[in-house]
């Protein structure tokens, strides 16, 4: 859904306001400046889906928003156990803001199972509803509880909901010609009704959404509907909920434009359909589908119409030397994974480092080591995608920073591999991948040219004065190889992982010749041209937080908190991790501390220690979650007061 806001204002994350008024009817309606709700249930309980509609409906009204979908690790976990609960938290305000939220101001516990995964997170005075259908004796048991969480005490610090959510969607429902297991599953809509009534949300797209989604089956769309509006008439009609909340839109939170909320992996997906028109080509995809990679073959499968050609392959391997072989062909070549899925593929990268073709590799980094976890997120495979081959083997590496970003990212590695014939990894995370925000949809002038020229005769002259083609003859600028379509008559040339004569493109086994292309293909990538690195410094700090990727949203909440205290505090974050931007080293050097947060073991702070003999200080988590802005918060105060 898109939305139009008007010109930015920048706000630190705000605090709940209180400011009472009366509607029309009987019941009060309190302004808030932001509120953090998480629903959490069974993976078969719909949670995902519930979150995703309400988020729909919240960029929809034009607020800024952050999610965070938290997705159980098994296919389908026991019903009511731990390991089975799936949850969507949702950050909502009427300024701008940057993260999902540390603790959740509502939760939506839809069995004793969600409920006890959750609570720890919540704040004391936090609204929790609970569907008490949902708490038999055998359930609370599954997750031990000994006696009902609703009657002994145990959350008595907290405004509890008790909702009948089952029962009450069997019995909004009993006109339907349905079974009462196929009524059950409704209560999800019952649920997004009932806070879609307490946040003032829209409701005309989600009834739309429904209708669409269940198109073939209308009467399933309409129970999913009466579900929906039976929760909504139950707010407005009980007496538990007595105060309904309003959330203002966001607008002065954005630049002016037309904004639509978008998910990382969709944002990745449409830069690539972007960036092989603004190119000229054809773009094609050789992926295995991999967790969290897999929406973005899912996405680009739909997209025919844009000459996007999509190869769902028996494996990783498989996967990219189909994509390496279209790239060979003069395609935009793109192959997806996760962390796994890289260690497979890189012999592979060697040898599109070897024959010098444009390639992306995306890479939507996941918990590791081997399968580790495959639905959290980690932002741990860095140094495998600056070192992760064989010999000499360079790779540019860029990372983006937020959900929306991932769309200038994906522009941007279109634009390295294609003007200096390398692959390129991209480097989101699973945070990134299922996180949404509003985005800005650009103007067709803002985006870049990236045409290139293929090869179409000779280029070089030989001593006899005979005109030939060298495949391996560089441009003096870039030092990018030529790119000679197969079949154009003349310009056939060898390929192959072999070494290459300079210029010729013959076989070669000749120690100086190996030395100096070892040398060129890694000074071809050190002389890419990336933007300077830029710092948010406006007190003249002496410790400056350097992040990449997926940290940026947390480390700038929490450095707008640890400014709003009153500590000095310099920020900066890389996009571009190989090249480094040029003007690194002089930043770093300006500053008596570098903290660098990593949701690794330190590798980035590795690489930044090697490279500029800079005491970077790492603070890292490695925990399948993203930082909390409050815990990074005081992590970076002890370390600019230590």
């Amino acid at each position: 859904m898109t939305s139009q806001v008007s010109s930015p204002a920048e706000q630190a994350d705000g605090a709940v306001v209180g400011e009472q008024r009366k509607p029309a009817g009987t019941k009060d309606v309190r302004k808030l400046d932001r509120v953090i709700i998480r629903f959490a249930g069974d993976s078969g309980d719909g949670m995902q889906l519930t979150g995703d509609r309400f988020t729909s409906e919240t960029a929809s009204f034009g607020n800024d928003l952050s999610t965070l979908p938290n997705f159980p690790a098994e296919i389908r976990a026991p019903a009511g156990t731990l390991p089975g609960v799936s949850s969507f938290q949702l950050h909502f305000a009427d300024h701008d803001i940057l993260t999902p939220g540390d603790a959740p101001n509502v939760l939506v516990a839809m069995n004793p199972a969600a409920l006890k995964a959750n609570v720890g997170d919540l704040p004391r005075g936090a609204e929790i509803i609970v569907n008490t259908d949902e708490f038999t004796k055998r359930a609370m048991q599954k997750v031990g509880y000994g006696a009902s969480p609703l009657e002994d005490g145990t959350l008595d610090g907290y405004n509890v909901h008790p909702v009948p959510l089952t029962t009450l969607t069997v019995e909004a429902l009993k006109e339907f010609d349905l079974s009462r297991k196929e009524a059950e599953r409704s209560k999800n809509m019952f649920a997004l009704g009932l806070l879609s009534w307490m946040y003032h949300r829209p409701t005309e797209g989600t009834e739309k959404f429904l209708k669409s989604k269940f198109a073939k089956k209308p009467d399933i769309a309409a129970a999913n509907i009466a579900a929906f509006r039976a929760g909504w008439n139950f707010g407005e009609t009980t007496e538990d909920f007595a105060v309904s909340y309003e959330v203002a839109p966001a607008v002065h939170a954005f630049p002016v434009g037309t904004y639509r909320n978008i998910s990382g992996n969709l944002a990745l997906s449409y830069g690539l359909i972007t960036a092989s028109r603004q190119a000229d080509l054809p773009l094609f995809l050789g992926s295995y589908p991999i967790t969290p990679a897999s929406d973005i073959l899912h996405e680009l499968s739909k997209h025919k119409n844009f000459g996007v050609r999509t190869f769902q392959a028996e494996d990783e391997i498989a996967g990219i030397g189909a994509a390496l072989g279209a790239a060979f062909g003069g395609s935009l070549a793109v192959t997806t994974t996760s962390g796994p899925g890289v260690a497979l593929k890189s012999e592979t990268i060697g040898l599109a480092v070897s024959l010098e073709l444009p390639l992306l590799v995306i890479d939507i980094q996941r918990g590791g080591p081997s399968t580790g976890l495959p639905t959290k997120t980690e932002q741990a495979d860095l140094l495998q995608a600056m070192f992760g081959r064989n010999g000499e083997a360079p790779v540019p590496v860029i990372a983006p920073r937020t959900p929306g970003d991932c769309f200038d990212a994906a522009l941007e590695a279109a634009r390295i591999a294609l003007t200096y014939r390398t692959p390129v990894f991209l480097l989101s995370d699973g945070y990134l991948a299922n996180g949404s925000e509003p985005w800005r949809i650009p103007e067709l002038e803002e985006l870049p040219d990236l045409r290139v020229r293929f090869a179409n005769g000779p280029n070089h002259t030989l001593e006899d004065g005979s005109e030939v083609f060298w495949p391996y003859k560089r441009d003096p600028q870039t030092l990018a190889r030529p790119w000679a379509i197969p079949g154009t008559p003349g310009l056939e040339h060898r390929i192959g992982g072999i070494e290459k004569q300079d210029g010729t493109g013959n076989i070669s086994y000749d120690p100086a010749n190996h030395d100096f292309m070892v040398r060129t293909r890694q000074a071809k990538v050190d002389r890419i041209e990336v933007p300077d690195i830029e710092v948010d410094d406006p007190h003249g700090a002496g410790t400056l937080v350097l992040g990449w990727g997926s940290t940026y949203g947390p480390i700038t909440a929490a450095v707008r908190r640890l400014r709003a205290a009153g500590v000095p505090v310099a920020q900066a974050h890389l996009r571009h991790l190989n090249p480094f931007p040029r003007n690194l080293g002089t930043v770093l050097g300006r500053y008596e501390k570098v903290v660098i947060p990593e949701m690794n073991l330190g590798q980035l702070a590795t690489l930044i220690r090697a490279k500029y003999l800079v005491d970077a200080h790492s603070y890292n988590q490695v925990n399948g979650m993203p930082f909390k802005a409050e815990q990074l918060a005081a992590a970076l105060k002890e370390a600019i007061d230590g």
